[in-house]
């Protein structure tokens, strides 16, 4: 079965008594037991909801894992992966991630005694001399947020087994590309993640988040952290999941369709100094993500050239919306430097390239001439 296939069938007909075509929404906290010794399988919703088990086995299937877990939100999918680790455990990080996963672990889990070095992980070299005897995962995004570097996740897995005396998981946060453009786990990545708010519900009406593994024991364990925190998807988001997930392949096509045209327009305008898009021609990371990855999605950032000029930009769009998140089809226009990036220190910031004259586009599935009108007149 092709993934296209696969997508539309997700959460398809799970309801063998009616044979309905749509996953119900199971709205109930608890389960009633035919009699004492005896379960239909489910007991209390925060433990698994079959609303809920239906989403979880769709995004196993379309990430190739063991078996997939639904979070209330990207950063609860997040929280619960770093609570796999221990007081002393050390992390190598993406360094230019998004800022809440930044904030979590400068902010909350250094109080519980996690390190961080946080790298380029487009280097493997840096990522190699970077591991320490007390490392124990190596988390990337790719492409990164906002800057869009590639990592080789491939080599990245590599250097984790090869320069380790103890396993070192690979997590790839997989939000931008979705399954459908990359599947992290058959690269051999241990663990993928996804803010699933974003392209997989696709229309910027939930908040939820998704972590997939692909080793038994390891998926014990998450399901273990789930249970016993609780941050789970409620079942009316699970459904409004399932159902957006199921036109994930034509949308992604239509995004990255529109993205390169935006891109390749962008680098020819005179207020534009740079453009980070995977599928343009000069990007250095685009070998590897033409031998990762089936596509480039929807995401791209610029850099204008007079640093007043954001607010203006801001300002006058039209079609596209200034709003946080991404991956929905309305074209959303984001400034990372005081929204997405805040908690980044300023020095950090602008060491990385996220400066305050880079804005970020989560390019839609509008007609992409009236994307490309708006931002014409915006920047004029």
């Amino acid at each position: 079965m092709k993934l296209a296939t696969k997508i539309v069938h997700a959460g398809l007909v799970t309801d063998r008594t009616t044979g309905a075509i749509s996953t119900p929404i199971y709205q109930t906290a608890t389960f009633r037991h035919p009699e004492l010794g005896r379960s239909t399988g489910y007991d209390y919703s925060r433990t698994q909801n079959p609303t809920r088990q239906a989403v979880e086995e769709a995004i196993a299937v379309l990430e190739e894992g063991h078996a997939g877990f639904a979070f209330s939100s990207g950063m609860a999918a997040i929280t619960a992966i770093l609570m796999l680790y221990r007081p002393g455990d050390h992390l190598i990080i993406t360094e230019d991630c998004y800022g809440g996963t930044y904030r979590i672990l400068d902010k909350l889990f250094s109080q519980f005694g996690l390190t961080a070095t946080f790298v380029d992980t487009g280097n493997l070299e840096d990522v190699r001399q970077s591991i320490q005897p007390a490392t124990k995962a190596i988390l990337l995004e790719t492409p990164t947020n906002p800057l869009m570097k590639i990592a080789d996740i491939r080599a990245i897995t590599s250097i984790a087994r090869k320069y380790s005396s103890h396993p070192i998981h690979t997590i790839v946060d997989n939000t931008f590309l979705s399954p459908y453009f990359q599947q992290p786990l058959a690269l051999g990545a241990d663990i993928v993640v996804h803010s699933g708010s974003k392209y997989l519900a696709g229309h910027n009406d939930v908040i939820c988040g998704l972590a997939v593994a692909k080793d038994p024991a390891l998926c014990e364990k998450i399901g273990f952290i789930q249970n016993a925190t609780g941050a789970i998807l409620g079942p009316q988001d699970s459904w409004l999941l399932l159902r957006g997930l199921k036109t994930l392949a034509v949308r992604s096509r239509q995004h990255e369709k529109n993205a390169l045209s935006v891109a390749e327009w962008l680098t020819t305008h005179p207020s534009v100094n740079k453009v980070y898009y995977p599928g343009l021609a000069d990007h250095p990371g685009k070998k590897i993500q033409d031998a990762q990855a089936s596509g480039y999605g929807g995401m791209l950032s610029f850099v204008i050239n007079h640093p007043l000029l954001p607010g203006e930009i801001l300002r006058k769009v039209k079609v596209l919306q200034f709003a946080e998140s991404l991956g929905g089809v309305e074209s959303l226009i984001t400034f990372p430097a005081i929204q997405t990036h805040a908690d980044i220190p300023a020095d950090i910031r602008e060491r990385l390239g996220i400066s305050d004259c880079l804005l970020r586009l989560s390019v839609g599935i509008e007609d992409v001439e009236d994307i490309i009108t708006d931002l014409a007149q915006a920047l004029a």
